[in-house]
């Protein structure tokens, strides 16, 4: 990959350059290709595209920061992406298993956005882990753990609002 090519993918195509909040911008950018994908092909599509983004993420931040001093450089938004794809696998299996249009979860949009944001940025137990890794793959493993942590919070916070756990 050239570094060129690998500054275009880790930027999510530009996104990382936003300012303020970087994180939040390449956050945002991945919603509408995520509800691209689940009109096409829903959750059974999203997760493998969220695997091959994870696999071509690491490889463009292993090139973009080889020969920078940071090995996580705020510009570096497609861990981002991953992450939020990943916070929103309950949305999209749940409009799947429901037979509903995606956009009627907004909920599970709405949270699964503002709790990838928290764990990202808070980087509790195994987030924290991750990025202090200091590696391209823990630049993507925290928001993998950031994004699983939202789902699973997400999935908690739909069970209560249905009454199953009351």
């Amino acid at each position: 990959m050239t570094p060129k090519t690998a500054h275009l993918i880790a930027s999510f195509f530009g996104a990382g350059y936003l300012k303020p909040a970087p994180g939040t911008w390449g956050t945002l950018a991945a919603l509408p290709p995520a509800y691209a994908i689940l009109l096409i092909g829903g959750f059974w599509l999203l997760l493998p595209l969220t695997a091959l983004v994870f696999y071509v993420g690491w490889l463009a931040t292993k090139t973009a920061t080889e020969t920078g001093p940071d090995h996580d450089p705020g510009w570096i938004v497609i861990d981002e992406v991953v992450g939020m794809w990943i916070a929103l696998f309950p949305v999209a299996y749940g409009a799947g298993m429901m037979g509903v249009e995606v956009h009627r979860l907004w909920p599970g949009w709405v949270s699964g956005f503002l709790l990838f944001r928290l764990f990202d940025i808070w980087k509790p137990w195994l987030v924290g882990r991750a990025d202090r890794m200091g590696t391209p793959l823990g630049v993507m493993m925290d928001d993998v753990f950031a994004g699983l942590f939202a789902a699973v919070i997400s999935i908690l916070f739909a069970a209560l609002a249905h009454g199953v756990l009351m």
